[in-house]
């Protein structure tokens, strides 16, 4: 916790800095949300996706979705029109990569998914996500303290902002993978934060004598391998799937490995530093053991 100050104005410093790219250059949303030309592909055999991918940049068309869809010789591809392009010009130029690819392959659907349908994604994806914030901002002030609470969200809102930051600086297409990325980097940070949490909650019962700064601090030592540990395990994974996946999970894998990474320095820093400046005290933590501990004894009683 010695670092603790610095630490947190740097987590500021690139919150802002995010939420700068975020509101000047915004996200390189995917078809999902802007909406396109669909176009569905059969072919005689399994379909070489990466073949059909290459083919279609070669065309000219350097932003197509390519994948699988029922079977292996089904294949779904996903176009956004870029300029005065309209969806017959774009499957022409679909219908003759597919030829060259192979002559007995047929395209079976061809249709343009109307932005109306993206713009309803768009309000659901940030309705979810601020409907999550609230819940668990509801549920750690029951099972812990509003100040710890507010501390866990914002180092949550943190996570979020730097993984949508990171795609804004770097032009990465957003899509629904990466929105359940964000998701998924919610809940997996928050049990991060839970676990910090109740060990300081269990040492505020033991060590009555200590400093809060210095109670947190041994709270966070001690549980720091454990973090760490499955923060590593965790990270060897994601990085195998952004590795070996492909291009269609490489969004999906790099928000996590974005989130986990941060989310587990949040979770040692953001989370705990929140509820210090906001004047925590060891009373605040066990009057709810107080009050459930009279509770049992009035039961027994009676």
């Amino acid at each position: 916790m010695k670092i603790a100050k610095l630490v947190e104005i740097l987590c500021i410093a690139a919150v802002l800095f995010f939420i700068g790219c975020l509101c000047t250059k915004g996200l390189n949303w995917g078809l999902d949300f802007t909406g396109g030309v669909v176009i569905e592909v059969q072919y005689p055999e399994e379909a070489n996706l990466e073949r059909i991918r290459g083919d279609l940049a070669k065309s000219g068309i350097s932003n197509a979705v390519v994948q699988n869809f029922g079977t292996t010789r089904d294949v779904s591809i996903r176009i956004q029109p870029k300029g005065e392009e309209n969806q017959k010009d774009i499957t022409e130029k679909v219908k003759v990569v597919v030829s060259e690819h192979d002559k007995r392959a047929q395209v079976t659907r061809s249709e343009y998914v109307g932005p109306a349908v993206g713009q309803e994604l768009v309000v659901s994806g940030v309705i979810a996500v601020l409907l999550s914030l609230v819940i668990l901002l509801v549920y750690i002030a029951a099972r812990f303290e509003w100040r710890m609470a507010t501390g866990a969200i914002i180092s949550l809102a943190y996570d979020v902002i730097v993984v949508l930051g990171i795609f804004s600086v770097w032009g990465i297409e957003y899509d629904l993978t990466v929105l359940a990325a964000v998701l998924t980097v919610i809940g997996y940070s928050l049990n991060d934060k839970i676990v910090v949490f109740d060990r300081i909650r269990e040492n505020a019962r033991k060590l009555h004598k200590m400093a809060m700064v210095d109670l947190f601090n041994r709270s966070l030592t001690e549980t720091f391998s454990r973090t760490i540990i499955t923060s590593l395990t965790t990270i060897i994974t994601v990085a195998s799937l952004l590795i070996f996946g492909g291009e269609m999970i490489f969004g999906f894998s790099l928000a996590l490995l974005i989130g986990i990474v941060f989310g587990t320095l949040s979770s040692i820093y953001v989370a705990s530093t929140w509820p210090l400046l906001l004047g925590i005290s060891r009373e605040n933590l066990l009057v709810t053991e107080v009050k459930k501990d009279a509770e049992e004894i009035s039961e027994a009683d009676y």
